[in-house]
């Protein structure tokens, strides 16, 4: 039976199943998956955060599902998918998600690193940073 290249591409306002995620990508010609959790920290350019928000254009899931299916032909990649957080995030919560399944591990963590940078210099999300001083400041803004 043939799988979709792009299994999720998805912008979702509540928590992500990392472990559903991952296993949307089970391919019988993969020899290695690699995930990439992108978590919210504490810190930020020397500052401690309290919490963040995501919002996002409503254009950001068909952009988000553009980029996925963009590494579609990259030598032994079989699957993808990628989820993004929007709404008030704490602090340890979940922001981006992606997954990549490929027939060699070189493959998997250089497809899975490419596929996190092309998501957040393209996809219309923005970041607004709580700083635990009562401050705060967006980044990602166009």
């Amino acid at each position: 039976m043939s799988h979709p290249f792009v299994r999720l591409a998805e912008i979702s306002d509540v928590a992500v199943d990392t472990a559903a995620v991952a296993a949307l990508v089970d391919d019988a010609r993969a020899g290695a998956v690699v995930t990439f959790v992108g978590a919210v920290r504490n810190h930020d350019g020397g500052r401690d955060v309290d919490s963040l928000t995501y919002s996002s254009h409503p254009s950001a899931e068909g952009v988000l599902r553009e980029v996925a299916e963009s590494f579609r032909g990259r030598e032994g990649v079989h699957a993808v998918a990628v989820v993004h957080r929007v709404g008030e995030l704490a602090i340890g919560d979940v922001a981006l998600f992606a997954v990549v399944a490929a027939s060699h591990r070189g493959q998997a963590f250089s497809c899975a690193s490419d596929l996190v940078d092309r998501v957040k210099a393209t996809v219309p999300i923005w970041k607004h940073q709580h700083y635990t001083d009562g401050t705060s400041d967006w980044s990602n803004l166009p």
